[in-house]
């Protein structure tokens, strides 16, 4: 093999309001804001990190020091007599610099 090597092409960006679809407000994601500063969204599946970290600074106006993720496979549910499955998505826990915060109320 030579030295050249090809880049992979890369995808195009996504603006910020196509990579956080919405924040998750539950109990156990408030208590993660308070006690560590770490956040939850429902991201775009094809986002990545980089881009998590990008759209979050951009939409928010805040520093992010990590971001983790994770695909959450949908559940089968049954109706009556069908049967059925929730739709599978992905989920993003941002944690924040120690002097920024976000306010969703």
């Amino acid at each position: 093999m030579s030295a050249n090597t090809i880049a992979e092409p890369q995808q195009p960006l996504l603006p910020a309001y196509q990579v956080v679809l919405r924040p998750l407000v539950t109990e156990k994601g408030m208590h993660r804001s308070t006690r560590n500063n770490q956040y939850s969204f429902e991201v775009n599946p094809a986002a990545t990190k980089d881009d998590i970290r990008r759209a979050v600074e951009e939409l928010f106006s805040v520093k992010v020091d990590k971001v983790r993720t994770q695909n959450r496979r949908g559940k089968h549910r049954k109706y009556k007599f069908k049967q059925g499955q929730t739709k599978s998505w992905k989920k993003a826990v941002v944690t924040l610099d120690g002097e920024h915060r976000i306010d969703f109320f």
